[in-house]
């Protein structure tokens, strides 16, 4: 940690002394979480989350329930399903009141995206040696993740997994650092 605070500290001289004398970074194209993370999406984190979670549910029986749903996602019913309704009105569901929830064909595609985005992520966590809290670490990432970024990790993920003896050499490294 103290090495982390170091950096940071670095940093923070880096960028009064030669930032601010290069010019405004603003002009270089900065800008606040919040910009980065404004997308042109149809499905917000939320609905993508949903949607994921309706997907593995339905995996094997080919649809699932609002209080299956809800339980899964430790929500109470009612959000689940004024969420099902929206992801119905996106067109990704199919849905009638106390009815069950069906994936559309549409709604299959983007389920099986993201089941396998967050499987990439976690997978990828896991190899760095991340186990406490993979699965609250893996949801903060996979909203924020651009395409080409899950790409190429899961193109390191798949390197490593092909390569054991880097995953061994990288775990003694970590042990021993």
């Amino acid at each position: 940690m103290c090495k982390i605070k170091s950096i940071f500290s670095s940093l923070s001289i880096y960028f009064t002394t030669f930032v601010a004398k290069a010019g405004d970074p603003l002009k270089k194209g900065f800008f606040t979480f919040r910009e980065y993370m404004k997308k042109d999406d149809l499905l917000t984190a939320s609905m993508e989350d949903y949607l994921e979670m309706i997907y593995r549910l339905s995996q094997y029986i080919g649809f699932t329930r609002i209080h299956d749903l809800a339980a899964a996602l430790n929500v109470q019913p009612p959000s689940a399903t004024k969420m099902v309704q929206k992801l119905a009105d996106a067109g990704v569901v199919n849905y009638e009141k106390y009815g069950i929830v069906l994936l559309s064909d549409k709604g299959k595609e983007i389920g099986e995206a993201l089941l396998e985005r967050h499987q990439i992520i976690e997978d990828f966590l896991k190899l760095l040696g991340i186990i406490e809290n993979v699965l609250e670490e893996t949801e903060k990432i996979e909203h924020t993740i651009s395409t080409k970024t899950l790409e190429c990790i899961a193109d390191f993920v798949q390197f490593l997994k092909n390569s054991p003896d880097l995953i061994k050499e990288f775990e003694t490294y970590r042990v021993n650092k």
